[in-house]
């Protein structure tokens, strides 16, 4: 197996444009049976700032133990500061050990975008590896389709 292939992808927030309000369909990575979960915050053209629940606040993790009960905030788990209208076009991740005491799903705390003149690119995306079984194929590793050459 390749290493590189010995993972999960999982599309945690959508693509999209937002300008003054929630990010749309923020959903949450299953981490049974994985050791390690890294949360990417893929940030396109930006004009306001991006944060959890207002534009001020640092973008954080929040766990629970079934997909729509009530999540809490994973200690420590957050970057230094909200995402800045300046910070176009970069990759910020926050890394999760699930070797600690977790819960089973783990989400971004409301995506927000401020208030710009156009608004704010986002996309979020999960990487769960270190798995207690390794994926057979695309589909197990959260693909549509996996090309390798």
């Amino acid at each position: 197996m390749i290493e590189a292939l010995n993972e999960k992808v999982v599309t945690m927030l959508p693509q999209q444009l937002k300008d003054d309000g929630d990010f749309a369909n923020n959903t949450y990575a299953d981490t049974a049976r994985y050791g390690y979960l890294k949360v990417e915050f893929h940030v396109g053209t930006l004009d306001a700032t991006i944060g959890s629940t207002a534009e001020g606040t640092a973008p954080k993790l929040e766990e629970c133990d079934t997909t729509d009960g009530s999540y809490t905030d994973v200690t420590d788990a957050a970057l230094a500061d909200a995402i800045a209208a300046t910070e176009d076009d970069k990759i910020f991740a926050i890394g999760y050990d699930l070797a600690k005491t977790h819960k089973r799903f783990v989400r971004v705390n409301a995506p927000h975008a401020g208030n710009g003149t156009t608004g704010c690119n986002l996309c979020i995306i999960g990487r769960l590896t270190k798995p207690q079984v390794s994926p057979r194929n695309a589909a197990d590793m959260g693909y549509e389709e996996l090309i390798t050459v």
